[in-house]
């Protein structure tokens, strides 16, 4: 009766179904692996089977990189982007006359390489900006010449989605290295990270208000869930900066350093990088898919990820190394 009953749940749930699946073995699997009308009689063995297999196959099969895409440095023109050889890879806004401000052949080539990453042996990505600034926003300057229409605008909002969600839900870890401006689109782009690294020149902003222009890259979501949103309304209004440790503790950053942000994200990519792929990749999606579902729903894809995730073959010496103590231990900073 249980098996049945949680065998339904999954299956005719189709919101729930097709989110567990985008999070566990992507969108086009989902619809293949869903069951003809009314024969709903696939067991939650055999899904979890299923899920076991094919996560399998993508992280840790797929090392045969005749299969795996590659990524190509030279195909990018406004984005530096070095190979390093522990699996990191560093992506450098490379626009610094223009305070690395988005056009959309920048937007274009962030969806192209966060659109590979995580099926090219990507472990992590460090994202930063060249010269003073990490990011200045949309370029305006291309947004007055190119005079769009509303659909036409609303199209290139769509490419920025795009672009953010593949770093958001992508799988690889994401660690951004702020400098000088993170204003505005540059704001939207910084909260797609998974990680935030700022230094003492960064500062924070939404001038959109004052510029006649609303949010395009999906700052109403993920800034709002950073700050709240009053804050995000009070930001848009009236232009309000946030800098130094008080933007650490409204949550626009997680860290905040006095040196070099971006050695401080390199480190902390290297460290995200020692992880098992499959357990990155859940973290860094499987938690903001089940932000989007109600309690009930993430409680379940939640049980249904950890299934998968916490019997990978590869964790099993991690986990002996723990239960012999000679794994290190959690302690106390000092």
């Amino acid at each position: 009766f249980m098996m049945n009953a949680a065998l339904v749940y999954l299956v005719y749930r189709v919101e729930l179904y097709a989110s567990v699946a985008r999070i566990v073995v992507g969108a086009d699997t989902a619809v293949r692996c869903l069951p003809d009308e009314g024969q709903g009689k696939l067991r939650v063995a055999e899904a979890c089977e299923i899920f076991q297999q094919i996560s399998v196959n993508v992280f840790f099969h797929n090392q045969d990189m005749h299969m795996a895409p590659t990524i190509d440095p030279s195909r990018y023109i406004n984005l530096a982007v070095e190979a390093q050889d522990d699996g990191v890879w560093i992506v450098t806004l490379n626009r610094p006359a223009k305070r690395n401000a988005l056009d959309i052949d920048t937007i274009e080539e962030l969806v192209d390489f966060f659109s590979l990453a995580p099926r090219a042996g990507v472990r992590a990505v460090v994202l930063a900006g060249k010269g003073d600034h990490f990011c200045a926003g949309l370029d305006l300057i291309e947004h007055h010449d190119e005079d769009r229409s509303p659909a036409d605008f609303m199209h290139v909002c769509l490419r920025w989605h795009e672009a953010f969600n593949k770093m958001e839900y992508g799988g690889v870890p994401v660690i951004a290295a702020l400098q000088g401006a993170v204003v505005g689109g540059g704001l939207e782009l910084a909260s797609s990270a998974h990680i935030r690294v700022m230094d003492q020149t960064a500062y924070f902003a939404l001038p959109e208000g004052q510029r006649g222009l609303f949010t395009g890259g999906g700052a109403t979501i993920r800034v709002t869930d950073l700050v709240g949103k009053s804050r995000m309304i009070d930001m848009m209004l009236t232009g309000r900066v946030y800098q130094g440790q008080e933007a650490v503790d409204l949550g626009l950053a997680q860290y905040i350093v006095e040196g070099s942000s971006f050695d401080a994200a390199l480190e902390l990519a290297r460290k995200t990088a020692e992880n098992l792929p499959l357990s990155n990749f859940a973290i860094c999606s499987a938690v903001s898919h089940m932000q989007n579902m109600s309690a009930m729903d993430a409680a379940y894809a939640e049980a249904v990820v950890a299934g998968v995730v916490n019997t990978q073959p590869d964790a099993r010496a991690r986990l002996a190394a723990f239960a012999d103590k000679t794994a290190a231990r959690v302690r106390m900073n000092k």
